[in-house]
């Protein structure tokens, strides 16, 4: 059976991705693994003209905060963590991101804060379920 060194976690502040960041966690305490978290911010371009940059840094500035509670609760129970806030399709970055860190395992939330989008694209654990290259553990 192979080792799990690295665990992928996508937060996107939800309780259902909170509860997969407390199963990542006993995880990575049982096999000494770490956490990455990763945000994706589906932020569209925007103009110079129409620009949104006050709402785009709160967002930003919420992200941050639930990403730093997350390595702190991570730390508290002895495992380290390290976050990643990227710009795109959430599904797409989730699993470049699972490829480009090499990890072993991703473990996602069954829902997030998407329900519309999920309604009419599928949900992204579904698609994280048949993209991925690596095992994904879906928690409810």
């Amino acid at each position: 059976m192979p080792q799990i060194k690295k665990i992928l976690v996508p937060l996107d502040g939800s309780k259902n991705s909170l509860r997969g960041l407390d199963e990542a966690i006993y995880l990575a305490r049982q096999c000494r693994a770490t956490i990455t978290g990763i945000h994706c911010l589906n932020l569209s371009p925007r103009s110079e003209v129409t620009g949104r940059p006050s709402a785009e840094k709160s967002l930003i500035k919420e992200v941050r905060k639930f990403m730093e509670e997350a390595k702190l609760k991570s730390a508290q129970n002895g495992v380290v963590f390290t976050s990643k806030i990227v710009n795109g399709d959430v599904g797409y970055n989730i699993i470049k991101t699972a490829q480009n860190e090499k990890v072993d395992l991703i473990v996602i939330g069954s829902r997030g804060h998407s329900s519309l989008q999920r309604f009419f694209l599928g949900s992204v654990s579904n698609y994280v379920v048949h993209s991925a290259r690596v095992p994904v553990l879906i928690v409810k």
